[in-house]
């Protein structure tokens, strides 16, 4: 199937509620395109490089999403631009995100990122430590700064019940965090649910999902990587 008809399917099956991140880290322009008149505006990338090249080259309306792990010393390239930073994982980065968004006259969405997984390689907060953070006097304190929500990866695991559980977990924090530290009307997104466990996820209370081999097939890495 073509990138259009992935795209349009997987579009028609998903609920009125949640979001489509087409990710497009390492796919060419062209297949960006080809989603973009399709009517696809959400693209994801994880290397700044390579985003800030797309975003010079292809059309000025694309909400482009940061979903990688981000440098502090990278952040000044994507902050002029960038409509959601997905994967905040320290108070450094949020700082340097604020610092950068004041800069530009902005403020930039993000989102935090839990550690929900039962793998050591991914990246994001603890519950504890992020529940800390949120209380803090620095937090309070940061003005070009929308935290709009969470975001968080499952184990990568053929166990669907274990998937459901680390789903249900990110919800729980996003609930209590929506009552006890962020109450405004702008925290809203749950990012969680990729190729494989999308459809998991949205049963879990997913507002936004993160697809791309669905979409664009498995291709050779570009230049980039």
């Amino acid at each position: 199937m073509s990138i259009t008809e992935n795209l349009l399917r997987i579009k028609n099956e998903l609920p009125k509620n949640v979001q489509l991140v087409a990710v497009s880290k390492t796919k060419p322009e062209t297949d960006i395109m080809e989603a973009y008149k399709a009517g696809h505006k959400i693209f994801g990338e994880n290397k700044v490089q390579e985003l800030v090249d797309k975003h010079e080259h292809l059309p000025k309306e694309i909400e482009w999403h940061f979903i990688g792990h981000l440098q502090t010393n990278k952040v000044k390239y994507i902050a002029p631009f960038i409509h959601l930073i997905h994967g905040v994982d320290s108070l450094k980065l949020l700082k340097e995100i604020n610092k950068q968004g004041a800069k530009n006259k902005r403020t930039i969405n993000c989102l935090l990122q839990f550690h929900i997984a039962n793998e050591k390689a991914k990246f994001g907060f603890y519950k504890d430590d992020a529940f800390e953070l949120l209380q803090s006097a620095e937090f309070q304190s940061l003005k070009n700064v929308h935290v709009v929500g969470v975001m968080g990866m499952a184990t990568y695991t053929d166990d669907d019940n274990l998937i459901l559980k680390e789903f249900a977990n990110l919800k729980s924090y996003f609930s209590e965090i929506k009552e006890k530290f962020i109450t405004q009307d702008y925290f809203t997104e749950i990012s969680m649910g990729m190729s494989a466990d999308y459809k998991l996820a949205i049963k879990e209370g997913s507002t936004m999902v993160r697809l791309g081999s669905s979409i664009f097939g498995i291709r050779f890495y570009s230049k980039f990587n």
